[in-house]
């Protein structure tokens, strides 16, 4: 490895509860060690990343989703390290690796293109849940969450008794339709909240978004099949549709309760579309 890598390190210090920091300040020790140029870039990030040859992001999918929207048009290599407190796309591109091993991938890995989403102006890597997921966002927007899907879980177990399914008009090439639904899930990832494996066929890479569509279910129902959705076994079920498309658009006469990789939006109309080969990432 030569020194003509310059190396730009973006973190969150409010992701994971802090960790983030410290697995940032771990990265940029590394690489100085070995004597790969590299800044650390904390509380202010910069306008542009001219002079670098890689950003490596530290935090999870909120801190991931914070990034692509700051710099849609960022074409150098991105890693990102989980650092956040929700890691789907880190655990979608990186497995189980642990910190030596993802290093490894990042400073020797090629970059490959990746899908990204857009949901009306915003932009999004993992995906957007509508409905139940929402509702859920909104609960968790402003407090300290604990780390996977712990604060999920828990907003989920809050709510799964007192949410009330809305309507909404669904309209893609591939699906027309006006239904009570519980939730709405359009996905590029695989799984969201930390670790609830909705989209469990889908693909980063495939041009195309996995969108899940799950009817209306009484409280029970919903404690019932919690686990089986989590687990992703529940695509073929009877009151689930599922399906892949490049753009879907949901609209209500009310305000749809949103998130985008687990940051709230709300809006009366969502238009939701793929875009293929978006982003480079190394992994």
């Amino acid at each position: 490895m030569t020194t003509e890598r310059n190396i730009a390190i973006v973190c969150n210090p409010l992701a994971g509860v802090g960790r983030a920091v410290d697995l940032a300040d771990k990265i940029s020790t590394e690489l100085s060690g070995r004597g790969i140029g590299n800044f650390l870039y904390k509380k202010s990030w910069p306008k542009n990343f001219d002079g670098y040859t890689d950003i490596f992001i530290v935090g999870g999918d909120g801190t991931l989703n914070f990034f692509v929207n700051l710099y849609p048009n960022v074409n150098l290599p991105l890693v990102i390290f989980n650092g956040g407190t929700g890691n789907d796309v880190h655990w979608l591109l990186y497995g189980k690796k642990n910190f030596e091993e993802q290093l490894d991938i990042a400073l020797n890995g090629d970059a490959k293109p990746v899908d990204a989403g857009r949901c009306n102006d915003k932009f999004f890597m993992n995906g957007v849940g509508i409905g139940f997921e929402g509702a859920v966002a909104k609960s968790l927007t402003g407090k300290k969450k604990k780390a996977g899907k712990a604060s999920f879980m828990t907003a989920v177990l809050k709510k799964i008794f007192s949410y009330n399914s809305k309507e909404y008009k669904i309209s893609s090439e591939e699906c027309n339709q006006e239904n009570r639904n519980l939730l709405i899930s359009i996905m590029n990832g695989q799984r969201a909240g930390g670790g609830f494996h909705i989209a469990p066929t889908s693909l980063i890479d495939d041009g195309l978004l996995d969108v899940v569509l799950v009817e209306k279910l009484n409280p029970l129902q919903r404690l019932f099949w919690l686990p089986v959705i989590e687990g992703g076994k529940h695509l073929h079920l009877s009151f689930i549709k599922h399906f892949g498309t490049k753009k879907i658009i949901i609209s209500s006469d009310n305000s749809i309760q949103a998130h985008l990789d687990g940051e709230y939006y709300e809006s009366k109309r969502l238009e939701i579309e793929i875009l293929p080969q978006k982003f480079l990432f190394r992994y």
